[in-house]
């Protein structure tokens, strides 16, 4: 089943935001450039492979699985992490896969998507990884338009031989004057873009796009539930899609349901047949991103606005899901500019971005009780385990104890 999908040129509208240079006279500003990733298609279908650590160029979501801990890089690949002992956390591999961004594991397969392809990797030996399966073509390209980016670069290339596989971006002093000329609009060159108790899962955070259950992979694209049949782990089996509705983002299970975060609101589906999952209700708000976590009867939404998401305010909003079939917003809390989020028992983690990392008593949830506020951190993701928290953000991996009123800094590694 064929599901790559072909953009042709297309125009982005770009904000500009300047700021005083250092001489004081307002000629410079730093923008946020982006730049797109070029591989041969050659060189892609062949691609992974598994190097010795190298730094980290983009810390994405995180993933645990046994003793370890995968870090996306962007696009890129996997960093893999011995956390054996948590106080002294070991990088000791780099699996390289272009156009990565989710990962899911079960029985010491790990399952990964390269833009529209899914690679199975044999994991039972940590330190000798080996591909043992690569489905083509049965994924929908992840590579979207930079939109946090104030300029974007592009160059023209061989779409027939050569692949888009994500962007690269910094943050460049420019000539206002130049930047102002481009009359706020970017040029870009064409571009063709091409947990379960049946075995031993990993656990994601509230960003995941994969989420494994059972004998089930379900990997969710913008619009679709992708379903895969993974009972012989080797080799797993291409499903009918199942549409989902528009921009979704997250992935979330619990139970018999599986949650879906979008940027228009937050779907429900059944899974009690694993191959068709079933709408069962939604709850809408505002355009925003919108990762989701779920306990007995409420879901967290964390919807962060002021970006290319749509939304102008953010905040976490709390919906009560006790009747299934009608959910309905309880109560929502602002927030500056949050990312993931995760529960353990009564405690609600929230990565607010670079307002730090959020902890929260959520006993009553209409009086939630701040017990920490970790300030001086940029923060992106979470996972909280039974024995303790995970977090990274801006490069670093975070590791952080439960206490009964908050939490405790455990170990911190940087990833560059």
């Amino acid at each position: 089943m064929k599901k790559s999908i072909l953009f042709l040129c297309f125009l982005t509208i770009l904000s500009f935001v300047a700021c005083d240079n250092d001489n004081g006279d307002g000629e410079f500003a730093d923008y946020l450039v982006a730049r797109p990733l070029i591989m041969s298609k050659a060189e892609f279908s062949a691609s992974v492979d598994i190097v010795t650590p190298r730094p980290i160029n983009e810390s994405g979501k995180i993933y645990t699985y046994k003793d370890y801990i995968f870090v996306n890089d962007r696009y890129q690949g996997v960093h893999v992490i011995d956390n054996s002992n948590p106080l002294q956390p070991v990088k000791i591999a780099f699996i390289k896969i272009p156009g990565n961004v989710d990962i899911s594991a079960k029985d010491d397969y790990l399952y990964a998507d390269s833009l529209m392809d899914l690679v199975v990797l044999d994991i039972s030996d940590i330190n000798n990884i080996t591909q043992v399966n690569r489905l083509e073509n049965v994924l929908y390209n992840n590579v979207f338009w930079p939109f946090e980016a104030d300029i974007v670069e592009g160059e023209n290339y061989d779409f027939e031989n050569e692949i888009l596989i994500g962007w690269e971006t910094t943050t460049e002093r420019r000539l206002i004057s130049e930047v102002e000329q481009r009359n706020g609009w970017g040029l870009f060159d064409g571009f063709a873009i091409a947990e379960s108790a049946n075995g031993t899962t990993g656990q994601g955070g509230s960003l995941a796009r994969f989420k494994i259950v059972a004998d089930y992979l379900y990997a969710v694209d913008s619009h679709n539930i992708n379903v895969f049949n993974i009972s012989d782990l080797e080799n797993p089996q291409d499903l009918e899609d199942v549409y989902a509705g528009f921009d979704i983002e997250t992935i979330f299970n619990r139970g018999e349901y599986l949650f879906l975060g979008s940027m228009r609101g937050m779907y429900i589906y059944d899974i009690t047949d694993p191959a068709t999952p079933t709408f069962v209700s939604e709850f809408q708000h505002g355009t925003a991103c919108d990762p989701v976590v779920v306990d007995d009867n409420y879901a967290y939404v964390t919807l962060r606005g002021g970006n290319g998401c749509g939304a102008l305010e953010s905040g976490l909003f709390i919906v009560d899901i006790s009747d299934i079939e009608n959910p309905e917003l309880a109560i929502s809390y602002p927030m500056d500019e949050p990312y993931g989020l995760g529960i353990q028992n009564e405690k609600i983690f929230v990565c607010d971005g670079a307002s730090g990392l959020k902890v929260y008593d959520k006993t009553d949830i209409n009086d939630l009780i701040q017990l920490d506020h970790f300030k001086d951190i940029i923060t992106f993701d979470v996972i909280p385990l039974e024995t303790h928290l995970i977090m990274v953000g801006d490069g670093v991996l975070y590791q952080y104890e439960y206490l009964d009123d908050g939490i405790k800094l455990m170990s911190q590694i940087g990833l560059n």
